[in-house]
């Protein structure tokens, strides 16, 4: 017989007339091509293919590629192999190795990628393998977004924990990039406890991801299918199907069987085996090695290991692929036909073959300075514990350095596990218990699980540096007081000018810093800034540079903040994380202070250090591409703003996602953008987290009061207040906003306890924007308490203006208001205007309305002082008189595109709903 298709909804093979049909799988294939052709208009999607071994996952999802391809998608495959949880990021490296030629220069361009593949840069040491995971998963994120692209992962029941981690990442950060991701999964090897049913579980909870579950094919099917393969009597076909139970691969199997002479049988793995057991004893051998190798082997390392001359083994290799149990893989290897097929020749083999085979490709890869994590799994598997405790040391060294945490941990944990059982097991590891133990705690943060990292700490014998460590995971984990007690035990043991001490102060001034306890931090910071500076210990100086930056910002001390920060920021340090620390804390003082031009600078270069090093989804990558946000939206740059804002997706599924999504709210919710309603209904879920509340909750209240609906906005500020430490600087915005509610209720009852609490968080070092917000909260108080204050709101446009262009104008008009009140109609109209024309620059249309609502009562917009620009008076005539935007543009000599924004500024400055709201008002008013 030929060579074979790798599995099985296509009736064939080589060997075989093939009907180049699709059998059977129609409905399913029709739903991934509607998520392809979702992913080409810009939805981007995932796609979870499961089902039973045999089942026909793999010759669906190739089918799909195909027709990728034919629609101009760039076709990425990757496979895990049984062994993958050993071997970090396999699936991806498989897939990279064989992207398409065009795309080498994107890898290329991403040298965290370019590790992946073989003859890849070894990295050397990194500053955590968790910081590294983010830069791969970031440069991952952004490769796929280069031109259209269909990733497939398959056999996902063989995912390492790392791969794991990236589908989920790129399953919930994939918006609107022209991609496709399908995983392919066995349903059959899914037991209770399998790691990735809760990978599964939490996936098909998110709304881009789509679940495929291949059943059996029916009777009618399974005849189509076998009479494909070559299938003509209908005796023998209706046995196969009934016994192949609708499995395409079984009955393809059986089919050949009986094709062959040979007889059927109910049992899969014994029908497999009665194909191997035809072969010549030579080739028997090459077939048991190449199972013990793996689903794919180099062709000179099977040989190798058959212990074939040239000849013999070329015989053996011919009859193994003629009968399509392996077949060519690469341009150096082979591959199973089907990975049950290696799996039952290995479950075949005698406990002590195993073992010889597993002892000779171990001494075969080492010979070859094969992959750590695969001389790990022969050694072991081989019983070489000696040898195995030196690959899996290296092999989590390798894991780490790729940025796979979770391997290296695995590894670090299988070399301690064996530690006792070795006798030079040191000499082995090239390093001692402790500093082995430290380094598995390490990794075991960088993955997340602090817990165990802690655990792992305090199985050792305490000593400074294990106490600073203990500090850093517990404050990590929120125990504040047990990282200040572990911080000042690390103090007291640390020797007197080393290392160990500047560590041991910096972080005990970290752990010090919040609550505020300013007096105290700073004269630790400053003592372990001049240890680490006698002691060469770079981390730690960075770490109480910026403490100290911090502590001088609350005192008040500004320019001193920002000269400390400079000198962090002005030179790179190597280390990214702090680098990116230090650039979103001296944006954030510049913007704070209102220097807009210099805060959006900063903020854009660590925006663009974080895009080229994959880091946009680190915690500060993150905060910066918010702040650069926040600078554009609050100087008025809104069209930059707006772009920004639609890069944080509104489906969320996580409170990472949740917080991103919720920096898009700002001009969302001022421009009166119609996804706010839909972004707060994701974000609801996830309101029990302090930073979530905050945000979009608290711009929830602002959108409920220009809404007009004053109590609901109350009840949504109280409940961010309740949420926030009483120290922060948000405690006065809230307030503020709560206190404007108050006042549209004509409520005094909360004021005063309101405006306490928002005086209780002033502190000396704060900027511009918080003394204009506590101005603001002061100017609602009077109000709330039937008090039109011209002075209170002459303070907040002085304070906001020029730097804070949107808040200006809300500032402006209110002192319209208290103006009129007073009776300054002159000075009244003068602040109108000019929140006017800011308002309809930004398009703040929430803004403009309440304007608008303001000039008529106040009779502002007359014939000769309207609302509207000398255009936008043009077209609301033309509107008047029925004509559709085409013919208003034709008339104008205007695009229609302009014609509908004209229509849709004015109204939003007339505040009404409709075109013909708009003329009737229009005539009344006697606009035209």
């Amino acid at each position: 017989m030929g060579q074979r298709a790798s599995n099985g909804v296509l009736g064939a093979t080589s060997g075989t007339a093939s009907s180049g049909v699709l059998i059977g799988r129609s409905s399913e294939l029709g739903r991934l091509a509607a998520l392809l052709r979702a992913a080409s208009e810009g939805l981007a999607g995932v796609a979870l293919v499961g089902g039973d071994a045999g089942i026909g996952k793999t010759r669906l999802v190739t089918e799909l590629a195909e027709q990728a391809r034919r629609d101009g998608f760039a076709v990425l495959v990757g496979q895990c192999a049984e062994l993958g949880d050993a071997l970090p990021y396999l699936p991806l490296a498989d897939a990279l190795r064989g992207a398409p030629a065009e795309l080498r220069t994107e890898i290329d361009a991403r040298p965290v990628l370019g590790r992946l593949l073989p003859g890849g840069t070894d990295p050397g040491t990194e500053s955590a393998s968790g910081l590294t995971q983010q830069r791969l998963f970031g440069s991952m994120l952004g490769f796929l977004a280069v031109r259209p692209m269909l990733l497939v992962l398959e056999d996902l029941h063989w995912a390492d924990r790392s791969t794991r981690d990236l589908l989920v990442f790129l399953s919930r950060m994939l918006q609107t990039e022209r991609v496709l991701l399908v995983g392919t999964y066995r349903t059959d090897d899914l037991h209770r406890r399998h790691p990735l049913r809760r990978v599964l579980a939490e996936l098909r909870l998110l709304p881009s991801v789509t679940s495929v579950e291949l059943t059996p094919l029916d009777q009618a099917e399974m005849a189509d299918y076998l009479a494909a393969l070559g299938g003509t009597d209908a005796r023998v076909m209706d046995e196969v199907a009934e016994r192949a139970e609708g499995n395409p691969f079984y009955g393809a199997e059986l089919l050949e069987a009986v094709t062959e002479g040979s007889s059927m049988t109910d049992d899969l793995a014994g029908l497999l085996l009665s194909r191997a057991e035809v072969l010549s004893d030579e080739a028997q051998r090459v077939l048991r090695g190449a199972a013990v190798a793996g689903r794919r082997v180099d062709h000179d390392l099977l040989q190798e290991a058959s212990g074939l001359p040239d000849l013999a083994f070329d015989e053996a290799m011919r009859e193994i692929v003629s009968r399509g149990l392996l077949r060519p893989d690469g341009e150096y290897g082979y591959a199973f036909r089907h990975a049950l097929l290696q799996e039952a020749v290995y479950t075949d083999l005698l406990p002590g073959e195993r073992i010889r085979l597993h002892s000779e490709f171990a001494r075969l890869l080492t010979a070859r300075q094969g992959a750590a994590a695969e001389l790990a799994y022969h050694y072991l598997a081989g019983h070489d514990l000696a040898e195995g405790l030196s690959a899996s040391v290296e092999a989590g060294r390798r894991a780490e350095r790729l940025g796979a945490p979770a391997e290296a941990h695995r590894h670090f944990e299988q070399a301690l596990s064996l530690w006792d059982r070795v006798p030079d097991a040191e000499q082995r590891a090239g390093t001692d218990r402790v500093r082995l133990t430290l380094r598995t705690a390490a990794v075991a943060a960088d993955m997340g699980d602090n817990h165990r990292a802690i655990a792992q700490l305090r199985s050792l014998t305490p000593s400074a540096e294990i106490y600073e460590r203990l500090a850093y995971y517990l404050y990590d984990s929120d125990d504040v007081e047990g990282a200040v007690a572990a911080a000042r035990a690390a103090v007291d043991a640390a020797p007197p000018d080393s290392p160990d001490l500047a560590r041991a102060l910096a972080t005990l001034s970290r752990t010090l810093a919040w609550p505020p306890r300013p007096a105290e931090v700073k004269v630790l910071a400053e003592r372990a800034l001049g240890v680490a500076r006698a002691t060469g210990t770079s981390d730690a100086e960075k770490g109480a540079i910026l403490v100290l930056a911090l502590c001088a910002e609350y005192e008040g001390d500004v320019e001193e903040a920002e000269k400390l920060l400079d000198s962090v920021v002005l030179r790179d340090s190597g280390d990214l994380a702090m680098d990116l620390r230090a650039l979103f804390h001296h944006a954030r003082t510049r913007y704070e202070r209102g220097f807009m031009a210099s805060a959006a600078e900063t903020a854009e270069r660590g925006v663009r250090l974080a895009e080229r090093t994959g880091l946009s989804w680190s915690t500060y990558g993150t905060d910066l591409r918010f702040l650069w946000l926040l600078v554009h939206y609050s100087s008025g740059e809104w069209t930059r703003a707006a772009e920004m804002a639609a890069g944080f997706g509104a489906r969320v599924g996580r409170v990472a996602e949740a917080v991103l999504s919720s920096f898009a709210l700002f001009v969302e919710v001022a421009s009166g953008a119609p996804q706010v309603e839909q972004r707060l209904a994701w974000l609801r879920p996830f309101w029990s987290d302090p930073l979530v509340a905050y945000m979009s909750r608290g711009l929830a209240a602002e959108h409920a009061l220009w809404q007009g609906d004053p109590e609901l906005a109350l009840e949504h500020a109280t409940a961010v207040l309740d949420t926030i430490y009483p120290a922060d600087l948000g405690v006065i915005r809230i307030s503020a906003v709560a206190l404007w509610a108050l006042a549209d209720l004509g409520r005094t009852e909360g004021a005063d306890e309101l405006l306490a609490r928002a005086r209780g968080a002033v502190r000396a070092g704060m900027g511009t924007e918080g003394h204009g917000w506590m101005a603001r909260a002061e100017a609602e108080w009077h109000r709330a308490n039937g008090r039109f204050d011209v002075q209170a709101w002459r303070r907040v446009v002085e304070i906001f203006d020029p730097a804070f262009v949107y808040e200006t104008a809300r500032a402006r008009w209110r002192l319209a208001e208290a103006l009129l009140a007073s009776g300054d109609r002159a000075a009244a109209l003068e602040e109108w205007r000019l929140a006017v024309e800011t308002a309809d620059s930004l398009g703040a249309k929430p803004l403009a309305k309440a304007l608008a609502e303001l000039g008529q009562r106040a009779r502002f917009v007359t014939a000769q002082q309207s609302l509207l620009t000398s255009r936008e008076q043009e077209v609301l005539a033309l509107v008047a008189e029925g004509l559709p935007n085409r013919e208003i543009g034709e008339r104008l000599f205007i695009a229609q595109k302009t014609v509908s924004v004209h229509v849709s500024n004015i109204l939003g400055k007339l505040g009404v709903s409709s075109r013909t709201h708009a003329a009737a008002l229009a005539r009344k008013r006697g606009l035209l």
